[in-house]
């Protein structure tokens, strides 16, 4: 077992360096720099700038400065905001795209799980066809459309909710719905798939004949074999909702962790953008890692070299 994490958190560190220096690279590759829109800066104060921030080192020196200040937890400071590190930045934004992320996730399995749950249990028959016309929808539907329609129809039509702002426990409704109908539809589909397959399976038709009740089976053999695929979308799940929240936070005006991404980009400000792409490397890892390690005790026919017995 200590092998297998290990192996696990040793492929964690090495695919968080490719992303660190994939994004350093690739960011360098574009052309200009984060002064390069400030036309009215003289060129004595410019110079001064890319001093003051190493830009006038060759890439290399400048991405190995960069490893070097990470292995120290120091993410920088901000190009274009006076005196404001980028660690402050991500940790006071992170807040409000962390709700809206744990709500999102809380409602997806709920909702994902019941919808493929009926869906199975009443296959072939209108619940099911239903659940899977929704999912189908959900799964097409990008999220930013649905957006802005469902925007437009509560907020400006009916005026049920505000259209911007995240100041009152009602403005959560359509962030959220926006931004778990896609992981819904997919847990809905992967619960049904999994769940029609243990139900027509030998060891449930052995429980009927021992005569263990309907409810015993389904929540102790049924749902417990027919959720183990959902288990394995729930880490990356989590890690792209939290981290997929950026166009939904700048479609309803919420300040949160994306916005400043974006915002970012925009202005080619490199500390932040590196800093956020390394947050969101390591919760998308993490995320991967403890839904590895959680696995192997969920489903103990697993072997811990990753496959599973005959």
């Amino acid at each position: 077992m200590i092998r297998y994490v290990a192996n696990k958190f040793f492929y964690m560190l090495v695919s968080l360096f490719v992303l660190i220096s994939a994004t350093f690279f690739l960011m360098k590759a574009i052309p200009g720099d984060p002064f390069t829109s400030e036309k009215k800066i003289p060129d004595e104060i410019r110079q001064r700038l890319y001093v003051q921030y190493g830009l006038d080192k060759p890439v290399f020196q400048q991405y190995i400065k960069y490893l070097s200040n990470i292995i120290q937890g120091d993410f920088g400071v901000s190009m274009k905001r006076l005196n404001q590190d980028v660690s402050h930045i991500i940790s006071q934004t992170f807040s409000a795209s962390l709700k809206l992320g744990l709500v999102a996730i809380i409602v997806s399995i709920i909702v994902g799980v019941l919808l493929g749950m009926l869906a199975a249990l009443y296959h072939r028959k209108f619940i099911d066809t239903a659940a899977m016309v929704l999912a189908v929808l959900g799964i097409a539907v990008p999220s930013f459309v649905l957006a802005t329609v469902l925007q437009y129809i509560f907020a400006s039509k009916l005026g049920w909710v505000d259209v911007m702002g995240f100041n009152d426990p009602l403005d959560y409704v359509l962030p959220v719905a926006a931004l778990s109908a896609q992981p819904i539809a997919f847990i809905a589909r992967l619960t049904r798939s999994s769940m029609l397959e243990v139900l027509h399976a030998d060891y449930i038709k052995t429980a009927k004949a021992k005569g263990l009740s309907w409810v015993v089976i389904l929540f102790r053999h049924v749902l417990r074999n027919g959720i183990m695929p959902v288990v394995t979308y729930v880490g990356p799940m989590t890690a792209n909702i939290v981290t997929g929240s950026v166009v939904i936070e700048q479609i309803f005006g919420i300040g949160g962790i994306g916005k400043q991404f974006v915002e970012a980009i925009s202005v080619r400000d490199y500390p932040i953008i590196m800093g956020i792409t390394i947050f969101y490397g390591i919760l998308l890892m993490a995320t991967r890692f403890i839904t590895d390690v959680a696995y192997v005790f969920i489903d103990p026919r697993i072997k811990l070299s990753g496959g599973k017995e005959g």
